[in-house]
């Protein structure tokens, strides 16, 4: 017989070797733990400690039952589990296909629902199994490189890449969300027979688990014990200048100088790779940036903010290396050499899970950049992208890459965050290349990563982008026009750059960026800011005068905003809330934009429906119910409801308000 009981709150199940522990943590959320270990490992991984709240729990003989606002847990007399809400509706019950089992769950398969297998000491291969509804829409999960928004039917790896996202948050319309607290390697099946989660290898079961009334109310309080954003600072509400690279500092000046002659308004620009010695020095190439001051003053007075990019790579070359290799400060590697990724020399990556291997980096930050005007970094290779995806050859300070590696992206912003907040900065921003749950609360803008100048991957992006935020990443934005290639002359690309430059419009950050064709020779041969090859021009007026007129008009538009973004910011902030989500979080009565996959929320009064196929010149949008929608390109009422066909024309996205004073933000 199993040994159920109650101690600190949190209800207690043993038997034989299996010990389950499921407690509040926040507001109707319970979070349960598996173990077979001696005892329950004790790390919160993505998980804030929460307020206190103090459940019902009710134990009769083998069954117990533990109560936290809307959500129960009920363990039945086999140790199966499953998840009410509070009028009784079941949400998830785990799948158990046993012959010891209750009826319904009784079968000679002998499948259990929690599957422990023993890898090396007290390491298990684990799979957490449950039981799936066939019709059930799924959202979240982070940044997958595909057009789907609902994720029922989908296999997804647990791992981090260039331009994939691994936040294991999962939402359901059927009123609950669901995190997998785990940051090892693995897998999830979201199948029409059996939900299935997988970790390669692992010390125990950690999720939670949250049930809500709406989308809003799930994702608030997924957002309670993950952590909130700071305040998004003003500059980054604009639009930002990028592209692969300026290549010195005469050279980025006058693109800065041209948009303040042009009276653009520019917020941000951005030093991309390879401005430094060799990597691992974390400072300028004085021969091609010989005096950062005086660049950082000379933006500060026009306006503009200065962004570098900041690599976690060390060169064996380098003069930092030796130091961190004696000290410990990085990634090791279990078999062969010490080499992880090779672009110009052979690299290894700085451990950010060792917090002194993140104070060493951020002294380096703090001196060569910070010190100088520079607070605002991209933390590119944040995944980080390993030459070769072996991910059982790779160990951190806290243990092997296979059981946390996932979390690797959000250690390296923490670090960051901690030394900008030491300093005083109370809204940190670094726009990073990857993130797993809780990285929002360091202050990270997420890009969708090194992705192809395509129609097809833009509708990806579009699902990418909200799949982030319903994970719990509110700051997310991707390279306008694509990354890879783009030829500035090509007809082709000037209309996909239109396309995603209105898309990017209304996205949480504005961003252009792209490797641009024809490429431009490197300047040097040898070691040092020379040696990278650069993208054509990618700048507003580098496209044609066609292209030049829309792209300087969506700036302007993005300026018009800025009120109503600092709104969606601070919503972010102090609940939060995503500014671009589907439409089911500001609708989730109408069961219609439940299945929409191509049009989006930007706060709660625009409904942007970007064209996302070439040589588009009509596109039906769905209005949802309840709200009479104004167009406001055509200046035209539509009530909710309703499917409607409406003209693209080269200049317009279609956008629709329902409310009568966002109409003068849009008019020239």
């Amino acid at each position: 017989m199993a040994i159920l009981m109650q101690e600190n709150g949190r209800l207690i199940r043993k038997y034989d070797s299996e010990k389950i522990w499921i407690e509040p943590w926040g507001r109707d959320s319970l979070r349960v733990r598996v173990t077979r270990n001696r005892a329950m490992e004790e790390e919160s991984w993505a998980l804030l400690l929460p307020e206190e709240y103090k459940p019902e729990i009710v134990i009769e003989g083998q069954k117990a039952a533990i109560r936290n606002g809307k959500i129960t847990a009920i363990i039945r007399e086999d140790g199966r589990i499953s998840f009410e809400n509070q009028d009784g509706k079941l949400l998830l019950r785990e799948h158990l296909r046993m012959e010891h089992g209750m009826e319904e769950s009784r079968s000679l398969l002998k499948v259990d629902a929690r599957e422990f297998k023993p890898g090396r000491g007290d390491d298990y291969e684990i799979t957490m199994r449950f039981d799936a509804e066939r019709r059930e829409k799924l959202f979240g999960m982070g940044q997958y490189q595909q057009d789907m928004l609902d994720l029922k039917g989908s296999v997804l790896e647990l791992a981090q890449r260039n331009s994939q996202a691994s936040v294991p948050f999962v939402l359901s319309d059927r009123g609950y969300g669901f995190l997998w607290n785990n940051p090892a390697i693995g897998q999830v099946v979201f199948g029409t027979n059996q939900t299935q989660w997988y970790a390669k290898s692992s010390k125990q079961m950690d999720y939670w688990i949250c049930a809500g009334d709406c989308p809003a109310d799930i994702m608030e309080n997924y957002s309670a014990v993950t952590g909130r954003p700071p305040m998004m600072p003003d500059y980054a509400m604009g639009f930002w200048q990028c592209k692969l690279r300026y290549k010195t500092q005469e050279e980025l000046l006058g693109v800065a100088r041209e948009y303040y002659r042009r009276h653009i308004p520019l917020s941000v620009i951005v030093i991309d790779y390879f401005h430094w010695p060799n990597q691992g020095t974390w400072e300028f190439d004085k021969k091609y940036w010989p005096d950062p001051k005086a660049m950082v003053d000379e933006l500060k007075s026009m306006g503009i903010e200065l962004m570098v990019s900041i690599w976690p790579t060390v060169d064996s070359r380098c003069d930092n290396y030796d130091e961190m290799m004696e000290k410990g400060y990085l990634v090791s590697t279990d078999r062969g050499v010490r080499t992880q990724m090779q672009l110009f020399g052979n690299e290894t990556f700085y451990d950010a899970t060792n917090p002194e291997a993140r104070a060493y980096v951020w002294r380096k930050i703090k001196k060569n950049y910070y010190d100088l005007g520079i607070h605002t970094f991209w933390l590119d290779v944040a995944e980080p992208e390993y030459s070769v995806y072996d991910f059982d050859l790779y160990r951190y300070s806290i243990g092997s890459n296979l059981q946390t590696g996932n979390i690797y992206p959000a250690m390296y912003a923490k670090g960051f965050y901690d030394g900008m907040t030491a300093e005083g900065d109370d809204k940190p921003l670094n726009l990073i290349r990857c993130a797993w749950a809780g990285s929002q609360r360091y202050g990270t803008l997420v890009w969708s990563g090194d992705i192809d100048s395509s129609f097809q991957s833009m509708r990806n992006q579009v699902a990418a982008g909200l799949n982030m935020a319903v994970a719990g990443i509110p700051w997310w934005t991707t390279d306008i026009g694509g990354f890879n290639d783009g030829a500035i002359e090509d007809p082709a690309f000037r209309e996909l750059l239109i396309r995603w430059f209105q898309y990017g419009t209304f996205c949480p950050v504005m961003r252009l960026h792209g490797y641009r064709l024809p490429y431009e020779e490197p300047m040097s041969k040898e070691l040092g800011g020379g040696m990278c090859d650069s993208g054509a021009a990618n700048e507003v007026w580098s496209f044609g005068d066609e292209a030049y007129a829309i792209l300087v008009r969506y700036i302007q538009l993005r300026e018009k905003l800025r009120p109503y973004i600092t709104k969606l910011m601070t919503a972010a902030h102090e609940k939060g809330t995503p500014p671009m989500r589907p439409l089911f979080y500001d609708f989730p009565s109408d069961k219609t934009v439940w299945e929409i996959e191509d049009e989006f929320m930007f706060g709660g009064h625009l409904l942007i429906a970007p064209v996302l196929y070439e040589k588009m010149t009509e596109r039906k949008v769905y209005l949802p119910s309840g709200k009479t929608w104004i167009d406001v390109n055509r200046k035209m009422n539509f009530e909710g409801g309703q499917w409607i066909t409406v003209p693209t024309p080269m200049a317009d996205i279609p956008v629709f308000t329902d409310c009568q004073d966002m109409l003068d933000v849009f008019c020239d």
